[in-house]
């Protein structure tokens, strides 16, 4: 059977926009031979259980994550199709301990350039997030991973790489400065920083800051790989070259308005960018482009690494509605709080989740106690209105009544025939007292 790998789809010249999905992708190209797997650039999450991507696919079986992927390669193919079988015990645990450092410390370093500035989201991201979805996904993905990816960086004290940003912070600084007769100096709150400013100052604290997010990164990484042909070892390449790969490939490789990111490892660690390039080279072959991911087969029959895409299905009517339906779920307050609850509890009991088992049960447990707390909550609000609604008609603020009875009681007073011709013959004087 063919495995099908469906990752984010390309941009920036790679086979996708997303650092695990390349890092799978180069996992594939290395170990499963091509006529055995499919690259399917769907950029769509929900057609892994999980939600996530890249997610492989075999038959009814699904695995998401680089990682769970990587274990389910070796288990489907007895041991041959894996690139750390032959390490040492050292060597494994250095490829657990750097690959755990790198999706920890590399995935923010891509949130800040790719995603949290505006400069670049706008001018870069933004497009080809819309050359590689369908509607209405490139209206709803997009906004959401940025989101994703603020939430990501905000304990690094840097709210943004963005102009906007900073032009904001200007205006709250003129807003600070014309109330400072009125405030007393220690009272008001100082704009926080953002890494634009950050880099448009040439104080060395300033600048202290920014280096230590990629030097924390490169120059370890540099350090690792030293004059070796691979990070690991000498004569081939292992899961964790894969992952850094998919790091570094969208650190170093996307054209973008303020190319910080480029830069730092250009200049910090030049033998980590040669091998990046060679890397890239190895596993993705020629630049990739939007185009070749939407036809099957090989896009260049002479290259010998060329990748092995096939088309993703049209997006139906049916999924076009559930998009949109689950889109405004997750924006209505209430049922956006349930629904996370729910994705909570079915990650936590997913077989690839990642969990121990105790985890798995403290987490589970997390989630059904707040869906309990939720809806207690609503409950309690439903009562409460309830119980304010009656008290209003008890005491008479709010009646039921009839309206033609009502009616018939304002004309009470009136002795006239019943008729229209009685009303008729009224004078001028008697309506009025009537009134």
């Amino acid at each position: 059977m063919v495995l099908e790998l469906h990752v984010w789809g390309p941009a920036f010249s790679l086979p996708s926009i997303d650092a695990q999905c390349l890092a799978a992708i180069a996992y594939f190209s290395l170990v499963v031979p091509k006529d055995r797997w499919v690259l399917i650039a769907s950029s769509d999450p929900s057609v892994s259980p999980s939600n996530e991507l890249p997610a492989l696919r075999n038959g009814n079986t699904w695995v998401s994550r680089f990682s769970n992927i990587v274990d389910y390669l070796r288990q489907y193919s007895d041991g041959e199709w894996q690139l750390d079988g032959e390490l040492s015990g050292l060597k494994r645990a250095d490829s657990i301990a750097f690959s755990s450092f790198i999706e920890a410390r590399g995935q923010p370093l891509l949130d800040l350039s790719l995603y949290v500035s505006s400069r670049n989201y706008f001018a870069n991201t933004s497009p080809a997030y819309a050359a590689i979805l369908q509607w209405p996904n490139q209206w709803i993905i997009p906004p959401k991973v940025r989101s994703a990816a603020k939430a990501r960086t905000e304990h690094l004290g840097l709210s943004s790489l963005d102009l906007v940003a900073v032009e904001e912070q200007k205006e709250r600084e003129r807003s600070a400065a014309v109330t400072t007769g009125q405030i007393p100096k220690n009272l008001i709150q100082r704009p926080r920083d953002t890494v634009s400013s950050l880099l448009g100052r040439t104080s060395q604290q300033h600048q202290f800051k920014l280096d230590a997010l990629t030097t924390d990164v490169f120059e370890l990484l540099e350090t690792l790989l030293a004059d070796k042909p691979y990070l690991l070892t000498e004569d081939r390449a292992t899961g964790l070259d894969c992952l850094v790969l998919g790091y570094l490939s969208l650190a170093l490789f996307p054209e973008l308005p303020h190319p910080w990111l480029r830069d730092a490892i250009r200049s910090k660690a030049p033998k980590l960018a040669r091998y990046t390039e060679r890397m890239r080279r190895t596993c993705f072959g020629s630049s990739v482009t939007v185009s070749d991911a939407f036809k099957d087969g090989n896009n260049n029959i002479a290259d010998a690494v060329s990748l092995p895409w096939k088309a993703p299905e049209r997006v139906s009517f049916t999924a076009i509605g559930s998009t949109l339906l689950n889109t405004l779920a997750d924006a209505t307050p209430i049922l956006k709080d349930l629904r996370v609850s729910k994705r909570l509890r079915e990650a936590a009991e997913s077989p690839d989740s990642g969990f121990s088992r105790e985890e798995s049960k403290a987490v589970t447990e997390y989630a059904r106690a707040k869906k309990t707390d939720l809806l207690v909550s609503i409950a309690s609000v439903a009562a409460g209105i309830a119980a304010l609604v009656g008290y209003a008609f008890h005491v008479g603020l709010l009646t039921v009544g009839n309206p033609d009875e009502e009616e018939e009681e304002a004309y009470e007073g009136y002795e006239g025939d019943g008729t229209v011709e009685g009303l008729s013959g009224m004078q001028a004087g008697d309506f009025l007292s009537v009134l």
